[in-house]
C-alpha cells in the first residue's frame, strides 16, 4: 500500500434522512453519527472525490451519475415536510464518472453514464455527516440487476486504482435490511447474521471472500436480507481492497431497540483507530 492509497468503506447508512432529524430521534443515531464524523480523521486527508456505491440505485448494467450539479432524490416516505426540501449541494465530477466507466468497461463490466441522476438518501445520509460543507465532489455507482455477489466483487477489483488517485470508495447499504422486521421483531435474526458477518470479516482474505460469496448460507441470512440490495455495496468495497484487513468502525446491537448493525473499513487508516466505546 502506498502512502496515498485510501481505504474503502462499507457504511450502514441508517433510515431515510436521519441526519436532518436528530432532534426527533432522541440520541438513537448518536453512535452512527460519531462513526461517520470520524472518517476524515481516519483517512488523514481530504479526498479529491468520493465514489458512493448506493443500495438505492440499480440497472441492467452498472450506472454512474455523471452530472456536474446533481439534484436530489427523496426516496423515502412518511417523513416531515422539511426532509423533502433538503439539498446536499456537493458537485458531481463528470471526468471521474468517465474514468470509472472506463475501468469497469475494461474489466468486462459494462457501465453507462446518467447525467440526470440525483443524490439518493443512501448517498447524502452518509456524506452529510462526513463532509457537511458538501465541498468534495461525488459520483454515484449503481448496483447491477441480478444481485450477483461475485459480479460486484469484480467491479470493486476494477475500481481499486482509484484509491491511488485520491478517490474515497464508499459502499452505502445496511448490514441488516428487513423493513418488515425493523425493530424488536428482527432482533434475533439481525444478531445472528451480524455475528456471522463480523466473524467473516476477520478471516484471511481468500476465506473471507469465499464465505461472503456464500452469504445466503449464513445464519438468518434471508431474514436479515430478503433482498440483498443493501448488502451488495459491501462486495464492491471489499473487492477494491480485497487483500487488506477489515476493521469494524461502527457497531451497535440495540439499533431501533434490538437490531445489530455494523460498518467496516478495508485497509489501514492514516491515523490510529480510537479505542472502542466501553
Amino acid at each position: 500500500m502506498s502512502d496515498l492509497m485510501l481505504p474503502t468503506y462499507f457504511l450502514s447508512h441508517g433510515g431515510g434522512p436521519w441526519p436532518f432529524m436528530l432532534d426527533q430521534y432522541g440520541g438513537r443515531y448518536d453512535r452512527l453519527l460519531a462513526s461517520l464524523q470520524d472518517i476524515p480523521r481516519q483517512i488523514g486527508t481530504t479526498p479529491r472525490a468520493v465514489l458512493v456505491v448506493t443500495a438505492h440505485w440499480e440497472g441492467p448494467q452498472f450506472l454512474l451519475s455523471s452530472g456536474a450539479q446533481p439534484g436530489m432524490i427523496y426516496d423515502y416516505s412518511g417523513f416531515p415536510a422539511h426532509t423533502y426540501e433538503l439539498h446536499y449541494p456537493a458537485p458531481g465530477e463528470p471526468a471521474l464518472a468517465a474514468r470509472v466507466k472506463a475501468l469497469l468497461d475494461g474489466a468486462g463490466q459494462a457501465a453507462s453514464l446518467d447525467e440526470r441522476r440525483g443524490y439518493d438518501h443512501g448517498t447524502f445520509s452518509v456524506l452529510y455527516p462526513i463532509y457537511p460543507a458538501a465541498d468534495v465532489p461525488v459520483v454515484q455507482l449503481s448496483l447491477k440487476h441480478g444481485y450477483d455477489a461475485l459480479t460486484h466483487v469484480q467491479a470493486g477489483r476494477a475500481l481499486a486504482p482509484l484509491r491511488d488517485e485520491g478517490v474515497l470508495i464508499i459502499g452505502s447499504g445496511l448490514s441488516y435490511h428487513n423493513l418488515r422486521q425493523f425493530g424488536p421483531g428482527g432482533g434475533h435474526a439481525s444478531q445472528q447474521f451480524d455475528s456471522w458477518l463480523r466473524e467473516t470479516m476477520a478471516l484471511a482474505p481468500a476465506e473471507r471472500l469465499a464465505q461472503l460469496l456464500r452469504w445466503s448460507e449464513a445464519p438468518a441470512a434471508r431474514q436479515a436480507h430478503p433482498y440483498e440490495d443493501h448488502l451488495l455495496p459491501l462486495m464492491v468495497a471489499l473487492g477494491a481492497a480485497e487483500q487488506e484487513a477489515a476493521a469494524t468502525v461502527y457497531h451497535e446491537d440495540d439499533f431501533f431497540g434490538a437490531l445489530a448493525v455494523t460498518s467496516f473499513r478495508f485497509g489501514a487508516p492514516a491515523a490510529p483507530d480510537l479505542p472502542a466505546d466501553p
